[in-house]
């Protein structure tokens, strides 16, 4: 079989850019909102408060385990309808709160080296964005190195489902032997890739320890050391 690598295909967040820092500033514009313009509909919360009405929502909409943009708008009508405001109200606050909430998701910061480095790799191989979360490659600087993008929202499943992965392989036209999957996330990433037979990056960041299973075919902890895994699986 032919086992030259033509597509990569990476996660977004904590793979491309640490997405702590972004998560934080978001949550905290849709609050400045609420506060503003829907008074008395979170300032009675704390953080757990918040978490146990996250994880009530959760259980009762659990059709939209994989819809996490519906399931944020559910948890943000139900907040608001809550402290007395209309259904009519909460749904129309919902919407807006969410987009100051989305725009600041897309204001990513990439790790330092990412550009560079897609930049290298996107003359020779064909790039695909593979997320569970709702962020959206092409509103971030590093969308125009990218060919195609899936989102778990989109398909109605998470990885590790197979959905995407066969997504990536549709669309590409490629045997899975022929895609490197780069991931943070070695439940998701790592295992839900090699359950389709494609080869695997782990890119841990943050030093942790290896959770079980079949362990990537090469590991990184910088963006930088990226090109030579890829080149290192391409050997024959």
């Amino acid at each position: 079989m032919n086992r030259s690598i033509k597509v990569i295909t990476f996660d977004l967040d904590n793979t491309l850019w640490d997405v702590t820092p972004t998560l934080l500033k978001a949550e905290q514009a849709q609050r400045d909102w609420l506060l503003e313009h829907r008074p008395g509909a979170i300032e009675q919360h704390d953080h757990q408060s918040l978490w146990e009405l996250k994880k009530s929502v959760w259980k009762r909409n659990t059709h939209l385990a994989h819809q996490i943009s519906k399931m944020r708008i559910q948890f943000l009508v139900e907040l608001q309808c809550a402290a007395g405001y209309s259904e009519a109200n909460a749904i129309e606050g919902a919407k807006q709160a969410f987009q100051v909430f989305l725009r600041c998701r897309h204001a990513v910061v990439l790790y330092e080296e990412a550009l560079d480095v897609l930049q290298l790799l996107a003359r020779t191989y064909t790039l695909g964005a593979l997320t569970n979360g709702n962020a959206d490659v092409y509103k971030t600087d590093a969308g125009e190195y990218f060919d195609f993008a899936f989102l778990a929202e989109e398909l109605n499943a998470s990885k590790p489902a197979p959905d995407m992965f066969h997504a990536a392989l549709r669309h590409s036209g490629v045997s899975a032997e022929q895609i490197i999957h780069v991931g943070d996330n070695p439940d998701h990433d790592i295992a839900g890739a090699q359950s389709v037979g494609m080869h695997t990056i782990w890119m841990n960041s943050q030093g942790e320890e290896w959770s079980g299973g079949d362990r990537a075919d090469r590991e990184i902890d910088n963006l930088q050391q990226l090109p030579e895994a890829i080149e290192a699986i391409a050997e024959p």
